[in-house]
């Protein structure tokens, strides 16, 4: 990446899935019991992490109320809460003091890894001055999770759905994001996991490109092949 791009002024970037991704160890599901009472499996392991992150659909079945909690999630961190708690329950989580523990480890900054090239392609969009927005759909602030990984001055707006009352992929969204970078959307990119939710940036104008949410050591180029797809080299 070393030749200046031309064709964009700004990119934005999804936040789960796309530069970082919340990917437990052993710990995070010790002593797990299912409502008989049994050891939850590696493979109910693995689906209740898919449902903790996937950006899109309803993961579970629910009533009147828990699915107004579900649909407006990304935009209370209340609603957000009992969400996923229920999604936990009802996903085979037996004990409530294990689904809170679980939930509130996906609040932890320390939880969240940051693909092989977030660093790198985030330093490299600063370096040739291009603006650097993350637009997430979330319910929590993620700011020090990129200052963990000394990153968060390489970004220059952070517009999260709780925070701005809308949520991908309302186009109002787009709109606070571009707004505040002062960007204009025909020459900004949108890169993100969701053909749904980050793919609606193409209704303002923008450039999209789409990333799979794999295991971090499968996914060790993922960021840099999407910019190099739409011409930043």
């Amino acid at each position: 990446m070393s030749s200046k791009p031309v064709s964009f002024d700004a990119v934005l970037f999804d936040f789960s899935g796309t530069l970082f991704r919340l990917e437990e160890d052993e710990s995070w599901m010790s002593g797990l019991i299912d409502h008989n009472g049994e050891p939850l499996d590696v493979h109910h392991q693995a689906e209740l992490m898919r449902r903790m992150t996937a950006p899109v659909g309803q993961p579970v079945e629910m009533n009147a109320a828990e699915h107004h909690a579900w649909t407006n999630r990304d935009l209370d961190p209340r609603l957000h809460r009992q969400a996923y708690l229920t999604v936990l329950r009802k996903s085979g989580v037996a004990r409530e003091d294990q689904a809170v523990r679980l939930y509130e480890r996906s609040l932890d900054p320390g939880s969240w890894s940051a693909y092989p090239d977030t660093a790198e392609v985030l330093a490299t969009l600063n370096g040739h001055g291009i603006k650097v927005g993350v637009l997430s759909n979330i319910a929590f602030d993620i700011r020090a999770t990129f200052a963990a990984l000394g990153v968060e001055h390489l970004i220059d707006q952070f517009v999260l759905s709780f925070e701005v009352g809308a949520v991908k992929p309302d186009p109002r969204i787009f709109e606070i994001a571009l707004a505040e970078l002062g960007a204009d959307p025909s020459r900004t990119l949108m890169v993100g996991d969701s053909e749904k939710a980050d793919g609606a940036a193409r209704k303002l104008g923008c450039a999209f490109a789409l990333v799979e949410p794999l295991p971090l050591a499968e996914r060790p180029t993922g960021l840099r092949d999407a910019l190099h797809r739409n011409g930043i080299h």
